[in-house]
């Protein structure tokens, strides 16, 4: 059996939806498909709790009926009458969750109000598709990720309980498949103790994919995407990108942790641990062969491997009395971007200086610099892009940043990085 995960893109509208309807068809064993939110509906989802934070929860409230609408628009396309009136009243139902939760908003815990009302956009998506399913004669089942995948209380970015999940995994999504059933189910979300809703951080319906795989011990995980398979860089952001056929899980890793969007940071782990290979695949033409993620490859092969993150601050903090950046120091500062939640994509340290190179995401880093201001001297180059490049070559550097001004390089045997504006 295999899981197969449909990202955004794949069920953006009614059309898509029906096209991956041969995918499931064809498959000779039951699937544990993992779907995503609508395109666009997670950005929908954080205005929504942006504005009510902002206690403009009636225009926040506003947008909640555009959104439901917008789904019931897309459920009267793909469904016949009957599965139509099955979805509207279990979207119905869904929608009153997604208006208590933005009446519930408060600014004081904006992450854990965020999850409320963003993790709505995959159970919207999959209610709509289970009905589809149904309503073509396949034996599926829908099922709330909430109760299957049990995590701590760090909002946005929550950790999963392994023992707990892989429990409720067994029971609830095995039982499923070894009845002959399809299996529904949403990526990105899950659930506290207390039953608060959780994301797993954005993009993360690919880590969820991954997980289920290895809690159930499946035989792979797919994951369908509108491109012909893993690019070494995007193809959004540079031209003439080349296909890669197949790739090791720590050269995944390596991507994902520079930056790179294709797959989610956390997925290969639990894949990698099970010995779970991953293909990414185009649902545009599901006869390419698209390509692997497995154990071994042979990295002489490798392109160029090209991640670009924009939006990124350069923090660079000064000690008042002269003293080193040595242990105590950077224990000190370590300890403060842990407490804030603060991941560091880049990091190097002089004599009396530490720079850090963070995602520009103004509710973490208006705290960071407020809190390191209280014992160093900080400034900041707002605005900058993290360039790094995987198996570079000699002229691929200087390609890249032709016309930028370098402010931070570090180099090793097999990747380069710069900080540039």
């Amino acid at each position: 059996m295999r899981v197969f995960k449909f990202g955004g893109a794949s069920i953006v509208d009614a059309g898509r939806m029906a096209a991956l309807l041969p995918i499931i068809q064809d498959e000779q064993q039951p699937a544990l498909l993992v779907l995503s939110a609508l395109g666009k509906t997670t950005n929908a989802l954080e205005v929504i709790v942006n504005l009510a934070c902002k206690d403009e929860k009636a225009v926040a409230l506003d947008a909640a009926l555009k959104l439901r609408k917008q789904h019931l628009e897309i459920a009267a396309q793909l469904l016949d009458e009957e599965y139509y009136k099955q979805a509207e009243g279990l979207l119905n139902h869904l929608f009153a969750e997604l208006e208590q939760a933005v009446r519930d908003v408060t600014n004081a815990h904006y992450d854990r109000s965020y999850d409320q009302v963003v993790c709505m956009g995959e159970l919207f998506s999959s209610r709509i598709f289970a009905c589809f399913l149904q309503q073509h004669g396949i034996k599926s089942e829908w099922v709330d990720a909430r109760r299957v995948i049990l995590t701590d209380e760090t909002y946005r970015d929550a950790g999963i309980n392994w023992a707990h999940t892989k429990l409720q995994s067994e029971a609830i999504l095995g039982r499923q498949l070894k009845q002959g059933k399809v299996v529904i189910t949403q990526g990105f979300i899950g659930a506290t103790h207390s039953g608060k809703s959780v994301t797993l951080g954005r993009e993360g319906s690919d880590y969820t994919a991954a997980v289920l795989a290895a809690m159930l011990q499946l035989e792979s995980v797919t994951i369908w995407k509108d491109v012909n398979g893993l690019q070494n860089a995007d193809p959004k952001l540079f031209a003439d990108t080349v296909k890669i056929e197949a790739i090791s899980y720590n050269e995944v890793i390596e991507m994902a942790f520079y930056g790179a969007q294709i797959i989610h940071p956390k997925t290969i782990k639990p894949l990698q641990n099970a010995g779970i290979p991953l293909y990414v695949k185009c649902f545009l033409d599901r006869t390419l062969p698209g390509s692997v993620v497995k154990a071994e490859v042979n990295d002489a092969h490798y392109p160029p491997l090209i991640v670009l993150k924009d939006k990124q601050v350069l923090i660079q903090v000064t000690t008042r009395d002269f003293s080193f950046i040595t242990e105590d120091n950077l224990s000190k500062l370590y300890s403060i971007f842990h407490d804030l939640k603060v991941k560091i994509n880049l990091i190097q340290n002089a004599a009396i200086s530490f720079v850090a190179c963070v995602d520009n995401r103004e509710d973490k880093v208006i705290a960071l610099i407020k809190a390191l201001e209280k014992d160093y001297k900080v400034s900041t180059n707002d605005d900058v892009s993290l360039l790094t490049i995987r198996h570079y070559g000699p002229h691929s550097l200087s390609d890249l940043t032709m016309g930028k001004k370098i402010l931070l390089k570090q180099e090793t045997r097999k990747t380069v990085q710069v900080v540039m504006k």
